[in-house]
């Protein structure tokens, strides 16, 4: 059938032809480019060291956060940043004591703003686990804070779109951020203009299940250099604190403190309500053994927060069967460690608790 368009001259009109050709085999043929170009992408991935799982995405959070409002607030819970979120393997805490945790650790982010959170919950009546990586802990920082925002605001277009990406996670290595092409050409090396400086991002070091259940990327077990790729982001721009001005210092000193009060303001709001709350010092090495002393000395930081709210404190270094663990990166305990350390860990705070219902029995 004709298209006909208006000449410059106006009144006077053209006709052009469209074809008739069936585009069918166009199609058929771009179909089959796109599944060899995805075969081609996920097979390099999987040569690469990928394995398929779940995304650590804000709705799946969401999706375990919702569970405490849903009538499982009287579980136990994980709060944290990445240390006991990698480290405590849910499948082993269940079997020691009968019960699976709802994981709410978020990588990179303090864990206070959750405590607060729960502490104004009224559904949740359980046991709060709290790691504490002083870095994170002690700074307020929040790298995942938008985790929070997708729970309470949740869109139906987020949740249709959380629930379609489930389908495929657990089938495609490629799947996730750190494999997608605009951030690996971001990670290329490129010259940078003189006097500016870029923060590398940190490469992929987890794989989680449908519950958040998590443990470290087998990658980093057995390929060194990417273990060491991972070490040299952790102590990237690194400065000794001798090199801070004083008005920095202090800067951070009353951030600090500000940090500690709001912990003790929300764990004595959780524990007015019977929840019991403890505190996790997982274990850490390398450049992290000497930053994390330097900026928050544990008589400053660990040992006031536990003083002041009054909970059960685990610290790695206070307990003969929390070390000696294999961290291949510094900071996060290998998979076949982490279920020793999770057995160890979840015994240790059962005798504390024990010891502590002794000495108030008295």
């Amino acid at each position: 059938m004709p298209s006909y368009t208006s000449s410059s001259k106006g009144s006077d009109k053209y006709g052009r032809p469209l074809p008739d050709t069936v585009l069918r085999g166009s199609a058929w043929v771009g179909l089959l480019v796109m599944v060899v170009l995805m075969s081609g992408w996920e097979w390099y991935w999987r040569d690469y060291g990928s394995v398929p799982a779940y995304r650590n995405s804000e709705g799946l959070w969401a999706i375990q956060r919702r569970r405490i409002d849903s009538g499982e607030g009287n579980k136990t819970v994980i709060a944290g940043s990445s240390r006991l979120y990698f480290n405590t393997q849910l499948d082993i805490w269940e079997q020691e004591s009968g019960q699976r945790p709802i994981q709410l650790a978020l990588e990179g982010t303090t864990p206070v703003p959750l405590m607060e959170d729960l502490a104004q919950d009224e559904d949740f009546t359980g046991t709060l686990i709290v790691g504490v990586a002083p870095g994170l802990f002690f700074s307020g920082f929040e790298y995942r804070g938008k985790a929070f925002e997708r729970y309470k605001n949740e869109s139906p277009s987020q949740w249709l779109g959380q629930k379609i990406s489930m389908l495929a996670e657990p089938y495609l290595a490629f799947y996730h951020a750190d494999y997608s092409l605009f951030t690996v050409l971001k990670r290329q090396k490129l010259p940078e203009r003189r006097g500016v400086e870029s923060a590398s991002d940190v490469r992929r070091l987890s794989m989680q299940e449908k519950d958040r259940a998590t443990r470290m990327l087998p990658k980093l077990e057995t390929d060194e250099s990417y273990a060491q790729i991972a070490k040299e982001i952790w102590a990237e721009g690194f400065v000794p604190i001798d090199q801070r001005s004083e008005e920095e210092l202090q800067e951070r000193l009353e951030n600090r403190n500000k940090q500690i009060e709001r912990a003790v303001t929300a764990t004595k709001a959780l524990q007015a309500r019977g929840v019991e709350v403890v505190f996790v010092r997982s274990p850490a090495e390398g450049h992290y053994a000497v930053s994390e002393p330097m900026y928050n000395p544990r008589e400053e930081t660990w040992d006031v927060l536990i003083e002041r709210t009054g909970a059960i404190g685990i610290h790695w270094m206070d307990h003969e069967e929390l070390q000696g663990y294999w961290l291949p990166e510094w900071s996060h305990l290998s998979g076949s460690d982490a279920d020793r350390y999770t057995k160890a860990l979840y015994h240790v705070i059962e005798r504390e608790r024990a010891r502590r219902q002794a000495k108030e029995a008295r």
